[in-house]
């Protein structure tokens, strides 16, 4: 193998591991921000639901991940009155927020909580 061939495939491993290192900081970040139990108590979810014993129990989210998707989870948390409208049950005494402005990090750690609720 001749010096420029090795010295392109010294720069292919190199720019992989680079792609690598980055992709595993970014995943850190993410792994490393706030979990799924700490967005929902700070957004005070626990003022209009429960999960257990803890919290409001007019709205209980016990078995949630079991009940819904993941697409329908989030949906309920972006897009409520759609999700509202399209049940038939009375609507609730109150109107649930949209989180549609959360970082994309925490509304995903918030939907894959949700989802543990079986």
């Amino acid at each position: 193998m001749g010096v420029r061939a090795s010295r392109s495939i010294r720069c292919v491993v190199i720019a992989a591991a680079a792609v690598a290192a980055g992709l595993a900081v970014a995943g850190g970040a993410y792994a490393g921000g706030a979990s799924g139990e700490e967005v929902y108590a700070a957004q005070k979810c626990a003022s209009c639901h429960s999960v257990g014993d803890k919290g409001n129990k007019k709205y209980p989210l016990d078995g949630v991940g079991g009940r819904l998707s993941e697409m329908e989870l989030r949906e309920w948390l972006v897009s409520p009155d759609a999700q509202q409208a399209k049940k038939t049950a009375a609507r609730p005494l109150m109107r649930m927020p949209s989180y549609r402005s959360l970082p994309p990090e925490d509304l995903d750690a918030l939907v894959t909580y949700l989802k543990t609720l079986k």
